[in-house]
């Protein structure tokens, strides 16, 4: 499969290593507005640089176009690669409300090209483990399910670019940029949310439109309560797990990043002593990003890139396609009207 890149910034690079790690795949090129953005990222991984979208998008045997744009950037470029026949791996979060996301949606499937969204943690292995656990009923009923990132990002971060804590252009926060892929993994593993009720908070930043620090009661659709955190106002020297702690009557899981702090039920079997010796915290952890985002492993995406390769192969839809991506910014999007009208009860759907 040949790939191209459209944006040339930091998480391009994650892109780029993807895709030089996967067997039988190549970066043939890189669009952005600036030449010399799209020159550095191809000296380094290989490919054509344009900064003419057009051009790129003609570039010979383009398979996949990766979308690397800030977040309320999506839409156009998504829109051009579809109707130039390009399948698409898109940043998270998809785009910034659901009515742009629909109409990725819809214009992706009237030109017949796949939509992926990158939610690598869906992924890991650990992952699946919790997921197995929570559908086979391992916890009997679950009490409480919760998604927690207190992590720090400094003013710099946010000074770095313009479109930093926008509601136009970043979509949102703490919860829109940072805690969306642990509010994706609960989701994931959970189910939909019914309700929520929710408060957010500017607290340790200057200069942004939008939230450094989020709290969400919610109510799961089969039943059960929880809570999001989610916060970049978190001052750590090492960066805190991301984490998501299940527990119900016969079981609890604590998952930090992809290792378990906890992993016990009432009734033991054979696999859970191996479980904790493989996936808990005492093995190799990969990191998440907590306080350096440039510190976030590629190969999570690398899995991510992977299921999509093999979804075009199998001629299936991949794991975290439109419909999945979805979901999360549907949830945050109620939050963030939950804390607007002072931390009313809003139904999410």
């Amino acid at each position: 499969m040949r790939f191209g890149i459209i944006g040339a910034g930091m998480i391009a690079h994650f892109h780029a290593k993807a895709i030089a790690a996967m067997p039988g795949a190549e970066l043939a090129a890189v669009y952005a507005r600036r030449t010399e953005a799209a020159q550095s990222l191809t000296h380094e991984y290989g490919g054509n640089a344009y900064n003419d979208l057009d051009a790129f998008l003609r570039h010979d045997g383009l398979d996949i176009a990766t979308i690397c744009t800030p977040s309320g950037a999506h839409l156009e470029p998504v829109v051009a690669a579809a109707r130039a026949g390009k399948h698409i791996i898109c940043e998270k979060p998809l785009e910034v409300t659901t009515e742009r996301i629909d109409e990725m949606v819809a214009v992706c499937r009237d030109a017949g090209v796949s939509l992926a969204g990158i939610f690598p943690r869906r992924f890991n292995p650990s992952t699946e483990l919790l997921r197995v656990a929570v559908a086979s009923g391992r916890f009997g009923r679950i009490a409480l399910a919760d998604a927690i990132v207190k992590w720090w990002r400094p003013q710099s971060y946010y000074d770095s670019g313009a479109w930093r804590g926008t509601w136009a252009l970043d979509g949102g926060g703490a919860l829109m940029n940072q805690s969306i892929h642990t509010i994706d993994l609960l989701l994931h593993i959970m189910g939909d949310v019914e309700s929520v009720r929710a408060q957010t908070r500017l607290i340790a930043h200057e200069d942004i439109e939008v939230e450094d620090t989020a709290t969400a009661m919610i109510t799961f659709k089969n039943g059960a309560l929880g809570t999001i955190q989610g916060s970049t106002a978190c001052w750590s020297a090492d960066g805190h797990a991301a984490e998501i702690q299940i527990s119900g009557e016969h079981g609890s899981v604590f998952m930090a990043d992809d290792r378990f702090k906890v992993w016990e039920f009432s009734s033991e079997t054979d696999a859970d002593a191996r479980i904790r010796e493989t996936c808990g915290l005492n093995s190799d952890a990969v990191g998440a990003g907590a306080a350096d985002p440039s510190a976030i492993d590629f190969s999570w995406h690398q899995r991510n890139f992977e299921d999509v390769v093999t979804a075009l192969q199998e001629g299936r839809a991949p794991a975290v396609d439109g419909r999945q991506a979805r979901r999360a910014v549907t949830l945050i999007r109620a939050i963030y009207a939950s804390a607007a009208a002072g931390g009313e009860l809003v139904q999410v759907s």
